[in-house]
């Protein structure tokens, strides 16, 4: 007979304490929502247990490989159930990030799985427990060849892959050890079944023996226990036999004669029981961890489904009692979960603002080279607020990080192309500087300093022209240059530092020359006198250059001592003068080494100077144009004609020389 049959067989005669017992225990699941099967309790557990689930993406990809390969070492079945795919998660979230780092392409179909529940975790078990590789067979066909050869061509390019390859094969594993679980649990849940309805049977052959209180009652409770530590049973299955169970029990109670100091015994006992549940209920009010209160509540219930009746005047009562404990925790939970919903939406419109923010740095196209730090360190500001941010309501929580994700995705891959493009710009500008440093060293031992001066300070313009370089190499190119340039300067300061000590040298001889022309005392002779004088010339023209700025001053002091003793003589000094220098370049053509050369720099000399004294001609007649035009400027007409008669008095004389030294080199 089946225990549907037999349930259906006995109601009239079970009396009424019996049913008032089977309505106690119906009310408890009625009323509070603790069926197994209860399909909203359990989703806010799985809601629960994601608001604690943690995040790994911090981590690297071989930490999270580690941590999973120990995990499935452990083998500790709810860890690997509640973490696996915790890691999975985390594991493509930091393999997206290295990609994105190392400047690989991202694979955007790739799609994160979480498990969806028990049901779902059980097929997905079941699949993989049944699912047999196409290679177990022994022979492969052509197409999985290519394949195999395809995806090893796809290991050998993404050095990512191989690592990707590694994890899946952990999580295979994973899956099937817990499939290999699930299908044990489900055997032993099945075997649980066969255990309890022995027990139930054993109950019905209990009340059908009939025989004496002390070997019945042993056996009651010795059945009681066995049922107590039978576990769980398929979830199809959990109410009817728990009904068949409860029936039995009632029906032992009341169908065997037990002796009312027995009975009561139980009695008191399932008072203290039920009594420790109530204050054990009851102090879970007081429990901060609001969840944790729910499911310890959870495991109390079980308890009292499972623990027998009390006496019937104190049923309602302790009842009551255990059902207002249970109230509280209720509401709290409930309160909870309202609470956490509020959170969940505050968080999702501070997400919503910070993707507002990065989507409006991402958008912008007008981006100058040195606002990308500066809006670099504003993502990763925004960044780090979205860490500190809960999770937002299941179905919008990753719809907003894919937005953020986005965002962020869009400006570091518009950072990457511009840093791309600016590399190479900088590649040029390097290019352009080491050109730059090849001209200057190629003039930094250069002795015409003019006109090197010149050209490395065109070049030190140039430089300043071209854009940045590489900060690795901008130091050893500027560097470079910098040494050609100050190679050449240095060598330039340190000729011209020994010039300034020779100009010096010819200044103090110039001054003692002057000192001499004014001690000089005429001899009444004019022959000696006229001599002397040119001798004084040609000394102050054999002493080298002076200072500049002294230039002028010796000059003028050389003219007032020269015309203080010679004025008189030096208009009779032309036919001498024109005589005295032939015999000196007949001199130096025929008795000096070299004079040659010396003659033809002498010429260049007159040359210079007639051009610039006709320079000075000109530059006289133009003044004296402008002062005849003004009034009372006789004195300064009488002064410039003066002037500009003794200036082409002297063309005369330097054009007769340049003349004399012409004539040399054609008798030569």
């Amino acid at each position: 007979m089946s225990e549907n049959m037999n349930i259906a067989a006995v109601p009239e005669q079970i009396p009424d304490e019996v049913l008032d017992n089977a309505q106690e225990n119906l009310d408890l699941l009625e009323e509070n929502n603790l069926e197994e099967n209860n399909e909203e309790t359990v989703g806010e557990n799985i809601v629960a247990d994601e608001a604690d689930r943690p995040d790994y993406s911090a981590l690297s990809l071989n930490e999270i490989i580690v941590m999973f390969r120990q995990m499935l070492e452990r083998a500790d079945q709810m860890e690997m159930y509640k973490m696996a795919d915790v890691l999975k998660a985390s594991f493509y979230k930091a393999l997206k990030r290295e990609r994105i780092a190392a400047g690989c392409p991202v694979q955007e179909n790739t799609v994160l799985e979480t498990r969806t529940g028990d049901k779902q975790e059980h097929n997905d078990a079941s699949a993989d427990a049944g699912d047999v590789p196409a290679d177990m067979s022994g022979t492969q066909s052509d197409a999985q060849t290519e394949a195999i050869a395809d995806e090893a061509e796809e290991i050998s390019n993404d050095p990512f892959a191989e690592v990707e390859r590694g994890f899946k094969e952990l999580y295979a594993q994973y899956k099937a050890s817990r499939a290999k679980y699930i299908q044990e649990q489900e055997k032993q849940k099945e075997m649980n079944l066969e255990c309890k309805l022995a027990v139930i049977e054993g109950l019905k052959e209990l009340l059908e023996k009939q025989e004496d209180l002390a070997h019945t009652f042993p056996a009651f409770r010795e059945l009681q226990n066995r049922w107590k530590e039978i576990g769980a049973v398929p979830q199809a299955r959990v109410k009817d036999v728990w009904d068949s169970y409860q029936y039995q029990v009632e029906k032992f109670y009341d169908y065997v004669k037990i002796n009312n100091e027995l009975r009561d015994l139980d009695l008191k006992k399932n008072l203290e029981i039920k009594t420790r549940l109530c204050e054990e209920a009851e102090a879970l009010k007081d429990e901060p961890a609001v969840v944790d209160a729910f499911r310890r509540l959870q495991k109390l219930h079980d308890e009292w489904r499972e623990t027998g009746p009390v006496a019937r005047e104190l049923r309602e009562e302790i009842w009551n009692r255990f059902k207002e404990a249970t109230a509280v925790v209720n509401r709290k939970h409930q309160a909870f979960f309202d609470n956490l919903k509020e959170e969940r939406k505050q968080n999702f419109e501070k997400k919503s603002a910070l993707c507002e923010e990065a989507e409006a740095i991402a958008e912008r196209t007008d981006i100058q080279a040195n606002e990308w730090n500066v809006l670099s360190k504003k993502m990763e500001e925004l960044q780090a607020k979205w860490k500190t941010i809960g999770f937002a309501a299941k179905k919008e929580n990753q719809k907003v990080y894919d937005r953020f994700r986005a965002a962020c995705d869009k400006f570091y891959s518009a950072k990457r192309e511009y840093y791309a493009e600016f590399k190479n710009v900088m590649q040029k500008n390097l290019e352009l500087k080491e050109a730059l440093c090849e001209q200057a060293e190629a003039i930094m031992n250069s002795e015409e300093w003019k006109k090197t001066t010149d050209q490395l300070i065109r070049l030190q313009k140039e430089w300043k022209k071209i854009g940045p370089v590489a900060r690795k190499q901008s130091d050893a190119v500027w560097k470079r240059f910098r040494a050609a340039c100050d190679t050449f300067f240095n060598r330039k300061a340190a000729f011209y530092e020994e010039q300034d000590s020779a100009l010096e040298v010819n200044l103090k001889a110039k001054t003692e020359l002057i000192e001499e022309i004014r001690n000089y005392k005429l001899q009444g002779d004019k022959t000696k006198d006229m001599e002397m004088m040119f001798s004084f010339q040609d000394r102050w023209r054999e002493i080298g250059f002076v200072p500049f700025k002294e230039k002028e001053k010796i000059q003028v002091a050389y003219k007032e001592a020269m015309d203080a003793h010679f004025s008189e003589i030096r208009s009779d000094d032309m036919e001498y003068s024109m005589g005295r220098f032939a015999k000196r370049i007949q001199d130096l053509q025929n008795n000096v080494k070299g004079g040659a050369r010396i003659l033809k720099n002498e010429r260049e000399k007159l040359l210079q100077r007639y051009r610039k004294i006709e320079t000075d001609i000109q530059t006289l007649e133009n003044n004296a144009g402008f002062f005849a035009k003004s009034k009372n400027a006789e004195s300064l007409m009488a002064e410039l004609e003066r002037k500009i008669a003794q200036a082409r008095e002297t063309l005369v004389q330097i054009e007769e020389k340049i003349k004399m030294i012409d004539r040399q080199f054609q008798e030569k």
